[in-house]
């Protein structure tokens, strides 16, 4: 994640590049057992009713936005890496260009999801004896 800054070039770099980017997926996953204790505590309420459409929607929205904050503000606005930095620099660019692209059309595929799931649970309410 910070290669960028601090290029791997020696055995110290490489420590210390490998140490940000163990930490910054420990941090991700810290986010993602959150996430799901939030879903699984929202799922269990009985005026929800839960779709696939509406899980698999809100899974890619929620991936493509962090594909798109995270593609803009790390790999444009801090530079701290790129997509694919194998490529030669000038070819950098789009690759980033592709991966906010991928980073849209999930958030627009995932919005399209949820709304069709929401047309079929009926805006995800379902009538139960407990509330009328």
């Amino acid at each position: 994640m910070v290669s960028h800054l601090h290029p791997p070039v020696d055995l110290a770099a490489l420590q210390f590049n490998t140490l940000w980017d163990g930490i910054f997926h420990a941090s991700t996953y810290v986010f993602v057992v959150a996430g799901l204790l939030l879903l699984w505590r929202t799922a269990h309420r009985s005026h929800l009713w839960w779709s696939g459409k509406l899980l698999a929607g809100t899974i890619l929205m929620g991936f493509g936005s962090f594909n798109v904050v995270e593609g803009i503000v790390n790999h444009q606005l801090l530079q701290l890496h790129h997509v694919n930095e194998t490529v030669p620099e000038a070819q950098w660019i789009y690759w980033d260009i592709g991966f906010l692209v991928w980073g849209v059309a999930m958030i627009i595929g995932g919005r399209a999801l949820y709304l069709g799931g929401k047309r079929e649970t009926g805006g995800s309410m379902r009538r139960t004896a407990a509330n009328g």
